[in-house]
């Protein structure tokens, strides 16, 4: 099969690099002149410094040409037999979507989606906004505990696609399932998508908690309820209770809150030290998700009288109504209350 990376960021770059090693593979990248100087020194040295490009990896700045790639196979008897993987940030979604959608060659690939979040002012998660901008593309997302260096590596890595169709479900399996990355499948995108989005979100509040030093136990809890309210959320926009105990949700969850390479996570410490939020995210350099889908969780949440209370104290952290210290007194002082 053939395949088409969009997105030559930190995730898009790993995932070409794993496709590369068994399929015939381009990675588009957005900027000619970045897209020149990736090809010539085959290494992304923003995102993935010391991880050498793989051969065979194609790199391309024209989008027609490296949508092209992946649907020159054609279909056969009108199944798609390649894959287009979209890897930019949430933010761009939909602008990809659309360009793909209109493309004459989308009917002959799968389309699938690395990012994950809410997207803002309409609040809508990547299946939705498929929904809404291409219903006619056979789409999924591909999620799970992942850091992008490690899987760039070859380091041992479980990811699980998510779609309602088999065929979208089948292809990206083909496409990474290896020695290095096991890829299990899921018919639940609404949940794969609700753990990939709140878990950014918590990763922020455990970070803080962690740079207040307050412990393993206060991580423990907060991880763990932090659990509860992804699923209610998840499970009140149609998700299965389940998916939440899998590599999205519970997975997803611990890496992202506990990893050292967690971006959310390293917001959440900086603001521990009562760093301004615009001069972490302007230390940071990438995107850290959680900081842009955090309101628009809440807001969610809010409509369908889910309660969220880690996350809404975390919306108040980054907008600067509470101090790290005023946020945990706030959760800590709640009503007891059954777990479940």
């Amino acid at each position: 099969m053939r395949i088409s990376v969009l997105g030559a960021g930190a995730w898009g770059t790993a995932m070409a690099i794993r496709a590369a090693t068994h399929h015939p593979t381009v990675l588009w990248v957005r900027d000619p002149v970045q897209a020149e100087a990736l090809d010539r020194q085959r290494v992304n040295g923003r995102y993935l410094p010391g991880v050498e490009l793989p051969p065979d990896l194609e790199v391309e700045s024209d989008f027609g040409t490296a949508l092209w790639h992946a649907a020159s196979e054609g279909s056969h008897a009108g199944v798609p037999s390649g894959l287009i993987v979209v890897a930019t940030p949430l933010a761009g979604l939909r602008e990809t979507l659309e360009r793909i959608s209109q493309a004459p060659v989308s009917s002959n690939c799968a389309v699938v989606w690395l990012c994950k979040g809410f997207e803002a002012n309409t609040g809508r998660l990547g299946h939705e906004i498929a929904r809404q901008v291409c219903p006619d593309l056979r789409v999924g997302v591909l999620s799970g505990p992942s850091f992008a260096l490690e899987t760039a590596r070859g380091q041992p890595t479980a990811l699980v696609a998510a779609s309602t169709d088999a065929m979208v479900r089948d292809l990206s399996v083909r496409a990474f399932h290896s020695l290095q990355l096991r890829v299990y499948s899921s018919t639940d995108p609404v949940g794969v998508e609700v753990g990939g989005a709140v878990k950014n979100v918590l990763a922020i509040a455990t970070g803080v908690l962690d740079g207040m030093q307050l412990g393993l136990n206060a991580r423990a809890a907060l991880i763990t309820r932090g659990l509860a309210e992804m699923t209610r959320l998840g499970v009140a926009l149609g998700a299965q209770p389940d998916t939440f105990m899998g590599l999205s949700g519970l997975g997803d969850l611990v890496l992202t809150a506990t990893g050292d390479l967690s971006r959310n996570r390293r917001v959440g410490l900086k603001l521990a030290e009562g760093m301004p939020l615009a001069h972490i995210l302007d230390e940071l350099g990438h995107v850290a998700e959680g900081v842009y889908s955090a309101r628009t969780v809440v807001q969610r949440a809010r409509t369908l009288g889910v309660e969220m209370p880690i996350s809404r104290a975390v919306v108040a952290l980054l907008e600067g109504q509470v101090t790290a210290r005023e946020a945990v007194k706030a959760l800590m002082t709640r009503e007891a209350r059954s777990e479940h």
